[in-house]
């Protein structure tokens, strides 16, 4: 604070005038519309959640819709939100509900292709091509849908606020006023909102839009594979880290309640770098295999390269292999890979990327049936993981018979009947395991073969 006599921009004398600083402003308190109530006299049954006719789906919200709730569903284009979105629109049509469909990006009659190609059409389907915020709304008041599909958000805009739609005011505005439609109905109606995601993967918009959906519901896969996983990244009526995987195909997307296997390679024989984990995804056990190549630089730096793994993981499992295993792998060319398009993110796979490894380095390959779960540490350890019986009992069904576990792993019970669990207590313990097993198959497979004396 300090005394002014001249003014800084017009160079005036006398003209400058003391203010004193804003008063904040309160917010009185006025009568609530509807009084607070004890928890227990609270009615749950109209939050219940209902199901959407698509069982993977369905995994993913925990149950289904909830009445009321606001799902954000996102994902690349062409990945498939709009044909699940349809699809879930049409099997609750069919169950007697009102749902309205309003595409921002196509016409009525091209929604209408769609449909009848994937078989989604519906007599309470109602379809409606609005870009504008004021007229979804008056759609909304209109029909009184049970559900409410907008695709996308991006794509609807405001006439109250200035901006092209897509920007960060019109997604915060028109997020909004849906979200409040949603809820201020009574909690009869629920609302998929369908969005765009960045050139980095992540939600178009304001990072606020996460926060004021209730499910947010993420799209993985590759373009080139008809496999889609859909994960729930945020859930607040069921688990989260949940998966879903459906088969995108030309008559639709159709769930696949038992996805093992797609992420194993048919072959006759063994072959040398591929080892088999047992990922856990939420609640569900999946079966993937990792392929390893390792072959000699022919740079300066030896190469790192990845899919479906993270790329720092396979760098410190490098590390580990090279300082406590002893396996020379710090001047070659390292590739591992997952198959089906999966991705393994959490440290259980530590173990099947180093053995296979270490099986691509030595040209041995690991025994038929064999499956190796646990997170490798720094010091050359291995770790218990979570969800072991779950993860031992999906492999058995399958076929697997022998599992390579760190040690102390069965304390919460026996092995599945017909499977054979090796317990190590290190990485270098774990290679020599299987090493010696490689070469002992490698064996019998030799001498298996007949000679022909010509």
């Amino acid at each position: 604070m300090k005394w002014v006599g001249r003014c800084g921009e017009c160079q005036t004398w006398g003209t400058v005038q003391e203010s004193g600083a804003p008063t904040a402003v309160r917010t009185s308190a006025v009568s609530p519309s509807r009084p607070a109530v004890p928890i227990g006299q609270v009615d749950a049954q109209v939050a219940r959640a209902r199901s959407t006719g698509v069982g993977e789906f369905d995994r993913v919200l925990g149950g289904g819709l909830v009445p009321g709730a606001v799902v954000l569903m996102a994902g690349e284009p062409g990945i498939g939100k709009s044909t699940l979105a349809l699809d879930v629109a049409a099997r609750a049509a069919r169950t007697g509900r009102s749902v309205l469909y309003v595409s921002g990006e196509e016409s009525a009659a091209q929604v209408k292709l769609r449909a009848e190609r994937i078989g989604a059409v519906a007599d309470t389907l109602y379809l409606a091509s609005e870009t504008d915020l004021g007229s979804v709304l008056g759609q909304v008041e209109q029909t009184d849908p049970d559900l409410l599909v907008v695709d996308s958000v991006q794509t609807v805009a405001s006439a109250d606020v200035d901006g092209a739609p897509g920007n960060v005011g019109q997604v915060r505005e028109v997020a909004g006023a849906l979200i409040q439609a949603a809820k201020s109905r009574g909690g009869a109606m629920a609302a998929i909102l369908i969005g765009h995601v960045t050139k980095d993967g992540s939600i178009a918009g304001p990072r606020m839009l996460e926060h004021l959906v209730d499910v947010v519901v993420q799209f993985e896969g590759d373009r080139h594979s008809r496999l889609r996983l859909v994960r729930a990244v945020k859930n607040r009526y069921g688990p989260t880290d949940e998966v879903g995987c459906f088969d995108l195909g030309d008559s639709g997307i159709t769930g696949l309640p038992d996805p093992s296997g797609l992420f194993l390679t048919s072959r006759d024989r063994p072959v040398p770098g591929t080892c088999v984990t047992v990922t856990l995804e939420g609640r569900r056990p999946l079966v993937a295999e990792v392929q390893a190549l390792v072959s000699p630089s022919s740079a300066g730096s030896a190469r790192r390269t990845t899919s479906g793994l993270d790329s720092s993981r396979l760098a410190m499992v490098l590390a580990v292999l090279a300082q406590r295993a002893g396996v020379p792998v710090a001047d070659q060319d390292c590739y591992a890979a997952t198959v089906g398009g999966v991705r393994l993110s959490e440290p259980a796979a530590d173990l099947a990327v180093a053995l296979a490894l270490t099986s691509a380095k030595a040209g041995l390959a690991l025994p038929t049936g064999t499956i190796a779960v646990g997170e490798v540490g720094l010091a050359g350890d291995l770790r218990p993981v979570t969800g072991l019986p779950r993860r031992l009992a999906e492999a058995a069904r399958i076929g697997f018979t022998e599992a390579v576990v760190p040690s102390g792993s069965l304390t919460e019970g026996p092995p599945p009947e017909g499977m054979r669990v090796h317990e190590v207590a290190s990485l270098a313990d774990a290679v020599s395991l299987v090493l010696t097993a490689a070469e002992a198959s490698r064996l019998r497979a030799s001498d298996a073969v007949p000679v022909t004396n010509g």
